[in-house]
């Protein structure tokens, strides 16, 4: 049994920053006190450092099964801790696709094997899915995920009807990428005619368009307030979207929420020359003024989480002309540290990163037990150097695909140590061979 005693940390926790030790012991943080001793346990000295609640990521493509060439649940679950996300939610769109109940017992027997990182995984919705999803316990696992556009892996539900019934037969939070297919035929049609296959990768956020978005992501929150569904907008990219929702009623009642992704808050349309398809995500990264008015939603609490929609490719995928270069990149490793270079240019504090890296996924997908330093929860935490600056280069990439967006860039903090249900997964560079991961759970 790991029973570690963390000393002179400073703890980021429920909108307050303070000097504490915090004792782990048989997976669970067991106490929270200043000046505890225990000569059995074995002793790390934060030194002053900061302690973390561990992340939750409501959003992840791993590429198991069946696109294992780009990642797997081992590689990228080994990247999530190494930045410090102690649990992640990953996505349907695999080969096979998780569109019943035997193919999540099967992601979740393989997480069970492989993942370093704490795991669930969300129920994909098509247009002739409906009676698997009635089937479904609202605490199998973190919820529904709808294509309302269609994205890496030709999951597009566009029946609305279809639409209309599993927002009315399910208790589960339902969870949609938001863009208006129709719209983005027509505008890629027309790009296509002009430049053929090779279109400048700057007018991506131009074919996936504010429109696009808009349209859909307006439609889908009016037919989940008129059915009363729970329903969570993924990666928010616009400003005007950030209308949609509202700060006023606290995010335990809220029925309608919002993310916004790691991407869309650091580059915008200006970084499409320097960094090509590498940048290429869906829905696109759009202009300086969308990331300034997504700042301004997150800050004041209309956006609940931030996440990062890691979805890696190859370099080989990735360098292919406009058409045929997927969408996606990998982020795990790097979201924490982007956000505390944000912290260091007085964007936003360290209490509302971990409130919406940390407290609000666990709030909103009502994950029991995490998210929060308490005592009785279990010890999944991270600690920060804020004065650890490091570059991100080849040799200190994780990802099974070997590449980052932020590659060249110096992050000014990093972490240091990230324990998973007590267990020091991770340490300043180096992994624990053990794996101490568990499935989520949910008190719904």
């Amino acid at each position: 049994m790991d029973r570690i005693l963390i000393k002179n940390a400073r703890i980021v926790n429920e909108n307050r920053v303070f000097e504490s030790d915090v004792l782990l012991q048989d997976k669970i943080i067991s106490r929270i006190d200043r000046d505890i001793s225990d000569d059995n346990a074995k002793h790390i000295d934060l030194k002053g450092n900061l302690l973390l609640p561990g992340i939750i990521d409501d959003q992840v493509h791993f590429r198991e099964p069946g696109l294992t060439h780009k990642g797997n649940i081992a590689s990228e679950s080994r990247a999530a801790i190494a930045g410090g996300i102690t649990s992640f939610m990953e996505q349907p769109n695999t080969v096979p696709q998780t569109t019943t109940i035997e193919k999540l017992e099967e992601k979740f027997a393989l997480a069970n094997t492989s993942s370093y990182a704490n795991y669930s995984f969300l129920f994909g919705g098509t247009n002739d899915n409906l009676e698997e999803i009635k089937r479904l316990d609202k605490n199998a696992c973190s919820g529904i995920k709808l294509f309302l556009g269609s994205s890496t892996g030709n999951m597009l539900v566009d029946d609305e009807a279809v639409i209309e019934k599993i927002f009315l037969n399910t208790e589960m939070v339902i969870s949609a990428h938001c863009e208006d297919e129709e719209t983005i035929k027509n505008n890629l049609a027309r790009y296509k005619a002009k430049y053929g296959d090779d279109i400048p990768v700057k007018y991506h956020p131009l074919i996936r368009s504010e429109e696009a978005c808009y349209l859909s992501s307006s439609k889908a929150i009016a037919l989940a307030k008129k059915t009363g569904a729970r329903f969570h907008v993924f990666h928010v990219s616009t400003g005007k979207e950030t209308d949609l929702f509202r700060n006023d009623i606290p995010l335990k009642t809220k029925k309608i929420t919002a993310e916004v992704c790691i991407h869309h808050l650091w580059f915008s349309e200006n970084d499409y020359d320097s960094k090509g398809t590498l940048i290429k995500w869906n829905p696109a990264v759009k202009t300086a003024q969308d990331r300034e008015q997504l700042w301004k939603a997150l800050l004041d609490d209309r956006i609940d989480v931030i996440a990062t929609d890691h979805a890696p490719h190859t370099l080989d995928e990735k360098n292919n002309v406009y058409t045929k270069a997927p969408s996606g990149g990998p982020l795990v490793q790097h979201a924490l540290p982007a956000m505390l270079d944000k912290y260091h240019k007085g964007v936003l504090s360290l209490e509302k990163i971990v409130e919406k890296m940390c407290h609000n996924p666990a709030i909103l997908f009502e994950v029991e037990k995490r998210g929060f330093i308490r005592e009785g929860y279990f010890a999944d935490l991270v600690a920060v150097d804020l004065n650890g600056r490091w570059k991100v280069a080849k040799e200190n990439i994780v990802y099974k695909c070997g590449w980052s967006p932020f590659e060249g860039h110096s992050f000014k903090s990093k972490v240091s140590h990230t324990f998973v249900n007590g267990h020091l997964a991770y340490e300043n560079g180096n992994f624990s061979s053990k794996r101490n991961a568990m499935r989520l759970t949910f008190d719904r």
